[in-house]
């Protein structure tokens, strides 16, 4: 039995909401597929990149796991990599101070 999974669009969207509810601000950089789209967030606190995050899915179902370039400097880059590799992928930047916590406490 396949377990249901909520859409890509859907889950963006909320996390947006609740960034934005929290007192932060969200931005799509790239829109993904609106079902199965891959996601990759940036994160930041007060307009400096804190981290970037992707969501995989594994055994157990999905989870989260620091990626990119460690330089914020590099991350353009890389994210034209990901996004030319995967049209389908989602770029989100979060800006909040506990973006992190926001985003595994709402998205798993």
């Amino acid at each position: 039995m396949t377990e249901a999974r909520a859409a890509s669009g859907l889950l963006v969207s909320a996390l947006i909401r609740r960034i934005e509810a929290e007192g932060g601000h969200a931005m799509v950089l790239a829109r993904g597929d609106a079902t199965a789209g891959a996601m990759l967030l940036l994160l930041a606190d007060r307009g400096e990149p804190t981290a970037l995050l992707e969501r995989t899915l594994g055994q157990g179902g999905y989870g989260w796991n620091d990626g990119g370039p460690a330089d914020p400097a590099e991350r353009p880059a890389y994210l034209d990599r990901r996004r030319n590799n995967d049209p389908d992928l989602w770029i989100v930047e979060l800006d909040h101070p506990k973006a992190r916590s926001i985003a595994l406490d709402l998205l798993g």
